[in-house]
C-alpha cells in the first residue's frame, strides 16, 4: 500500500525541491522549482480523480500547524496563499500561549494538505536564504524594508502557484473518473466538502485586517518572488490577500 512516505510521486518531488534548495545558482533553483510544482499540481489532480467517490482514500482532514519566528506573520501569509492556491481553507489562531510563534488551522483533503506543507518548507528555505542576500538601501528602516520585500515575494510566489494549479486544472479538463464525473465536477465537490467542514468549525469567523508596510521592499521582493519561478505565464502584481481570523 502507498503512503505519503513511500510515494514515488512525491519522493521525486522532495527531491527535486531539495536540489533548488541547495544549489548556489538562481536560474538552476527557478528551472528544479518549476518542474516540482508543475508535478505537485497533476499530483494533486491525480489523487483527486483516483480517490473519487471513496469514503477511506484522501479523506477530508485538518491540521493545526505552528509557525515560528523570524517573520511568523509574514510566514502565516506565505501558508495562507499556499493553502487556498491548492484547495484548502486556512484560519490564523493568533499567538501560541503569548510568544511569538503563531498557529493556523488547515482544512482539506489529505493529499492537498501534504502538498501545502511540502511547498510551504521549500519556499519558506528559498525565501529565506534569498531575504538573507538582500541588502537594505541607504536611508531605509531594514526591519520595514524587509518586512515589505517579504510580502512582495510572498504575493508574487502566490501568484505563480495559483497559475500552475489553474494550468493543471485546464490540462486535465477532458479527464473524467471511472464512474465519468469530470475533473471540474470532481474539484468543485472537493471544494465543497472543505468549505462545509471549515465553517462547521468555525462558524463565527470574520475577515482579517488588510496588511499595510511602511517600507519600500516590496518591488524587489515581487521581483525576486518572480525569480523563483513556479511555471506558467507573467501575472500582474496583486496585494498579499487578508487572512481570515
Amino acid at each position: 500500500m502507498t503512503t505519503p512516505q513511500t510515494d514515488p510521486m512525491l519522493a521525486k518531488i522532495r527531491a527535486i525541491l531539495a536540489k533548488a534548495e541547495a544549489t548556489g545558482y538562481p536560474a538552476e533553483a527557478e528551472a528544479l522549482t518549476a518542474k516540482a510544482a508543475e508535478l505537485m499540481a497533476k499530483y494533486g489532480i491525480e489523487q483527486a480523480m483516483l480517490h473519487d467517490g471513496n469514503a477511506t482514500g484522501d479523506a477530508p482532514t485538518d491540521r493545526k500547524v505552528v509557525i515560528e519566528n523570524p517573520w511568523a506573520m509574514e510566514r502565516v501569509h506565505l501558508i495562507n496563499r499556499i493553502a487556498l492556491a491548492m484547495g484548502c481553507q486556512l484560519i490564523h489562531l493568533g499567538r501560541v500561549g503569548g510568544g511569538p510563534a503563531r498557529q493556523v488551522h488547515i482544512f482539506g483533503h489529505e493529499s492537498d494538505i501534504q502538498r501545502v506543507e511540502l511547498l510551504y518548507t521549500s519556499l519558506l528555505l528559498q525565501m529565506g536564504s534569498s531575504l538573507a542576500r538582500q541588502a537594505v538601501p541607504y536611508g531605509q528602516g531594514a526591519r520595514a524594508w524587509r518586512r515589505s520585500w517579504l510580502l512582495g515575494y510572498i504575493s508574487r510566489v502566490g501568484d505563480r502557484i495559483e497559475e500552475a494549479e489553474r494550468r493543471a486544472r485546464v490540462d486535465a479538463s477532458n479527464e473524467t473518473t471511472a464512474a465519468g464525473r469530470s475533473a471540474a465536477l470532481v474539484l468543485a465537490d472537493r471544494k465543497a466538502v472543505v468549505e462545509r467542514n471549515f465553517r462547521a468549525a468555525y462558524p463565527r469567523i470574520r475577515r482579517g485586517r488588510s496588511t499595510t508596510m511602511s517600507g519600500n521592499g516590496y518591488g524587489a521582493g515581487w521581483a525576486a518572488g518572480g525569480r523563483a519561478d513556479i511555471g506558467g505565464r507573467r501575472v500582474g502584481r496583486a496585494a498579499t490577500r487578508s487572512l481570515t481570523a
